[in-house]
């Protein structure tokens, strides 16, 4: 890679003010000032300093798994709360997307990866990949009712605006106002809307897993990298 490309994309610098900081002897390339933008630079086992400071990009494809909190929105760009990136601490971040995004108030797994391909087996209902989230409602449900519920999402339910009803799934309650949905598809809001369509609301959700990924180990904001064999799985 071109040492003011790897810079750039390092330090999120331009490429005009990386070769800025080149031609100031700010760099260092194995120990070594380097002032020519256009050297090769290898990502892997060429140590590149900025005054003093080692610096480093991606090498390869990253796959990272997030506890969402509450309070975070699913998007790469500043809007109106704190973006699920600034709890990260990865380079090249503007290269990250997001496998299924969740509302600033839902918490739980969140997937990230620069593997375009790979996103997309997790997310596309074809690969079924299962999503279990866990959920708290307004309003208590009796047994009969839940009972007519678990039936109908089993069936599929054509929500409202939509063409086509949801695929079928597994609704299981714990108690009157606390159910556990398990779903191979991610319709925009479809928990809520699901829940709506019974005359109730969700006033907590949580997405514990996706498809043999869970929150193991992780507390709210924390990340890690997944293993080869999570990767492998999707």
């Amino acid at each position: 890679m071109r040492l003011d490309k790897f810079i750039s994309k390092a330090t999120e610098l331009s490429r005009k003010e990386s070769k800025k900081i080149m031609h100031a002897g700010e760099i260092t390339v194995n120990d070594q000032v380097v002032k020519d933008p256009g050297l090769h630079v290898d990502v892997v086992n060429d140590d590149v300093m900025w005054a003093g400071e080692p610096l480093s990009v991606a090498a390869g494809n990253r796959y990272i798994l997030l506890y969402k909190p509450e309070g975070f929105e699913c998007t790469l760009k500043v809007k109106e709360y704190p973006i699920v990136t600034e709890l990260i601490a990865v380079p090249e971040l503007g290269s990250l997307r997001i496998a299924g995004r969740l509302d600033v108030d839902t918490t739980g797994a969140l997937l990230m990866s620069d593997d375009g391909g790979w996103l997309h087996r997790v997310t596309s209902p074809k690969h079924e990949h299962a999503k279990v989230y866990e959920l708290t409602l307004a309003d208590a449900m009796d047994s009969d009712t839940q009972e007519k519920a678990v039936k109908k999402v089993s069936e599929g339910i054509l929500l409202e605006g939509d063409y086509e009803p949801t695929k079928p799934a597994v609704l299981e309650f714990i108690d009157e106002k606390h159910a556990r949905l398990t779903l191979e598809q991610g319709k925009y809001h479809q928990v809520k809307r699901m829940m709506g369509y019974f005359g109730n609301r969700v006033t907590e959700l949580h997405r514990a897993s996706i498809g043999h990924i869970n929150l193991e180990g992780l507390e709210k904001g924390d990340s890690r990298f997944l293993t080869p064999e999570e990767v492998a799985k999707f």
